[in-house]
């Protein structure tokens, strides 16, 4: 008679037990796309590290590309949390110099985001230019305008340049600043702090007053513009984890 056991992973579970297993298969898939890259990133090896049945997988994601969405929708998750976090604790954290500051020091601990952001096929593979990749950067720039718009109506930032030349402005100086770090030799590489500093003084020189100080409005926005950011990546993530 055939053997009618099954692994007891996919056996029917309560939703806490359930949510556990998806973020442990989640925590293995990343620390394998880090250490082999996705393209060779296997269901079968996400299986065996993770010890579940490849069919455990499925149930929970029906293709690799969902399985990796769902990572990186609880990446962006994480950071937006860590910098709400940041910002709060900040006095001038309402400032776009502070701001800016405390989200390059989170992605600086979170690699696969840092690798989707510039698109590094060596460790996102194909999903570099994938249509779900692009569709998450564009929206978080549309968020990140709208918080612009925001501090320019205070008097925030400057106003002589349009906010669609801002947002390419901020958006090329924070890509720039990760691009280059490894491209350079190593005298001239900045610890994780400084290259945070340098980064936000060079947008604030460029887009702030001299003095630029705190106000509730300004915290205000910066709220919204993190709550919205931490909204969209949690049901996308609530969505990801669905059956």
């Amino acid at each position: 008679m055939p053997d009618r056991r099954q692994d007891s992973s996919v056996q029917p579970q309560d939703g806490s037990k359930r949510e556990e297993r998806a973020q442990r298969i989640l925590d293995v898939t990343a620390a394998l796309i880090l250490r082999w890259g996705y393209n060779k990133t296997t269901i079968d090896d996400i299986a065996r590290q993770a010890g579940v049945a490849k069919g455990t997988i499925y149930l929970h994601w029906k293709t690799r590309e969902e399985l990796f969405g769902a990572l990186m929708q609880r990446e962006r998750l994480a950071l937006t949390e860590e910098v709400q976090q940041r910002v709060a604790a900040d006095p001038a954290g309402a400032t776009l110099r502070a701001m800016l500051r405390h989200s390059a020091l989170a992605l600086l601990q979170r690699p696969l985001l840092k690798a989707a952001l510039l698109r590094d096929a060596e460790v996102i593979g194909r999903l570099a230019h994938s249509a779900q990749n692009s569709a998450a950067l564009a929206e978080r720039a549309a968020g990140f305008a709208t918080y612009l718009a925001a501090l320019r109506e205070q008097g925030l930032v400057r106003t002589d340049l349009s906010l669609r030349t801002q947002v390419f402005l901020v958006s090329a100086a924070f890509a720039g600043f990760f691009l280059v770090a490894p491209l350079l030799p190593d005298d001239y590489r900045l610890a994780d702090e400084e290259l945070a500093d340098l980064l936000a003084e060079t947008v604030h020189r460029t887009l702030e007053p001299e003095r630029t100080p705190g106000s509730d409005l300004a915290f205000q926005a910066v709220q919204q513009y993190l709550d919205r950011d931490a909204a969209i990546a949690r049901e996308q993530l609530r969505q990801g984890l669905e059956p």
